[in-house]
């Protein structure tokens, strides 16, 4: 789903949520690249990879062991994707994606990795008075507490000259186009992670945590430049409506809140886009 809404060839981000009031604070650096490959003239094999760098602080209440556990922990995903052209209008999309979400505190462990799936189509319309492009599909998140393939639906369109607006999970947003090249946008985001902690970790009620987790809605408002018709650059910032981060069991239940306080957000970067 990912590539569909958020097709780079590259991109370098940082992203911030400072410490709010329980004493969270995260930030996040993201290196996406993605090489599309031209196969029977029509088609288009996708190779490439997404690395996330979450560096984490807690509230020193807690104990060193967690502290240390909980300091670096690392999304890095494999994405092996297929668009095959039906027609001038649509096209169908396979993706796979080998996950490794942990802290390394030791080598690989099983536990580390997950698989992500997603099957679509979409349809695009680039030169018209009003172009767009719908998505269609299905996801399988390995990591998703429902264990069954969940639709999704992506809409994008640019209804006026100055202005269009994007339907979808995890972003709806609408942009204005302030002149050539410049433009102004609102976003709702559905943001998260669910990592495994290697060497689990024993609390202070003797239950032990298996993963963390975390769960953000936010609403920001941004500026992006575009340097060339292919680069560009932005800033975003807002604010999280919901936060949900908690360390969590082997059955995945919440054994300890890290931070349930909304907060402030903060991400920009440069990417490269087809």
């Amino acid at each position: 789903m990912s590539y569909s809404q958020t097709p780079d060839v590259f991109r370098v981000e940082y992203m911030l949520l400072p410490k709010t009031d329980v004493g969270n604070r995260t930030s996040r650096i993201k290196l996406v690249a993605n090489v599309p490959i031209k196969v029977l003239k029509k088609d288009v094999l996708v190779v490439g990879a997404e690395y996330n760098q979450y560096d984490y602080e807690i509230p020193s209440t807690l104990t060193v062991q967690v502290q240390e556990a909980l300091a670096k922990f690392y999304v890095v995903d494999l994405n092996f994707g297929y668009v095959l052209k039906w027609n001038d209008d649509w096209r169908f999309i396979g993706l796979v994606t080998p996950r490794w979400a942990s802290n390394f505190s030791i080598e690989f462990d099983k536990k580390d990795f997950k698989i992500n799936v997603t099957a679509g189509a979409f349809k695009e319309k680039k030169d018209i008075e009003k172009p767009f492009r719908l998505v269609l599909g299905l996801s399988y998140n390995n990591t998703s507490s429902v264990r069954v393939p969940l639709p999704f639906v992506y809409y994008e369109k640019r209804f006026h000259k100055n202005w269009s607006y994007t339907l979808g999970v995890p972003k709806t947003g609408l942009k204005y186009f302030l002149k050539k090249d410049h433009f102004f946008q609102t976003e709702l985001i559905l943001d998260g992670y669910y990592v495994n902690i290697q060497n689990d970790i024993l609390l202070d009620d003797n239950s032990t945590s298996t993963d963390v987790s975390s769960t953000s809605f936010l609403a920001t408002i941004g500026y992006q430049h575009k340097i060339t018709k292919d680069i560009s650059v932005y800033l975003m910032g807002g604010h999280s409506i919901i936060q949900n981060g908690s360390l969590r069991d082997t059955d995945r239940n919440s054994v300890f809140i890290l931070n349930n306080k909304p907060g402030l957000y903060f991400r920009t970067g440069i990417r490269i886009g087809i």
